[in-house]
C-alpha cells in the first residue's frame, strides 16, 4: 500500500454520505454490483457523482483520488475484468471515450502531455480489479516535485466540482 497522502478530500464527505441516503446505494451493500456500477446507477446528479460522460455502454467519471487536476476513468458501465469480456460495442465504445476524454482534457487544461493506462489484476495494481477502467490523466513538465517526494503529499490546486464543470463543459458532444 503506498503512503502517498493527500492535500485535500473537504468535497468527499458529502459524496460518502449521500451514498448511504435515499439518493444511493451504502457502501456496504452494493447488492452485487462493484462500486463503479453503484456510482453509475446511484441516482446521484452526475455533478455529485462526478459522472462526465454516459455513452449507451460506457462512462467517464472523475478520479475520487487523483493523480492531478482533470484525472478521469473511463470504463464499461456493467463490471468485467478483462479486455476480452468487453462485447464489440463496449470495445468500440470504451476506445471512443477514451478518445472523447482525451480531447476534452486537452481543450480544458492544455496539458503537455497525457498518461492513459490501466491495471488489469490485483498484482498488476488495480485497485477495484473485477471492473476494467483506462486512466486518463494530464501532465505537465514538471508536475512532480518536492512535496511528494519528500512529503508524500500531492498538491492538487482544484477542487473536483470545478474539475468536473471544465471536463463536462470541454466534452466533445457537450452542449
Amino acid at each position: 500500500m503506498s503512503s502517498l497522502e493527500h492535500l485535500w478530500a473537504g468535497w468527499r464527505l458529502s459524496y460518502v454520505e449521500g451514498l448511504g441516503s435515499d439518493d444511493g446505494p451504502p457502501l456496504s451493500e452494493l447488492e452485487g454490483r462493484s462500486l463503479f456500477e453503484a456510482i453509475e446507477q446511484g441516482g446521484l446528479p452526475d455533478e455529485e457523482s462526478f459522472v462526465v460522460h454516459r455513452g449507451p455502454t460506457c462512462f467517464a467519471v472523475l478520479n475520487a483520488f487523483p493523480y492531478t487536476s482533470g484525472h478521469m476513468l473511463v470504463l464499461p458501465r456493467r463490471a468485467v475484468a478483462t479486455l476480452d469480456a468487453l462485447t464489440t460495442d463496449e470495445h468500440l465504445e470504451l476506445w471512443s471515450t477514451v478518445r472523447d476524454a482525451v480531447a476534452a482534457i486537452g481543450e480544458a487544461y492544455s496539458p503537455d502531455g497525457m498518461n492513459i493506462g490501466l491495471n488489469l489484476g490485483r498484482a498488476a495494481g488495480a485497485g477495484i480489479d473485477g471492473h476494467l477502467h483506462v486512466h486518463v490523466l494530464p501532465r505537465w513538465s514538471g508536475d512532480t516535485n518536492f512535496t511528494t517526494t519528500t512529503a508524500g503529499t500531492r498538491v492538487l490546486p482544484e477542487a473536483l466540482d470545478e474539475t468536473w464543470r471544465r471536463l463536462r463543459g470541454a466534452w466533445p458532444d457537450a452542449v
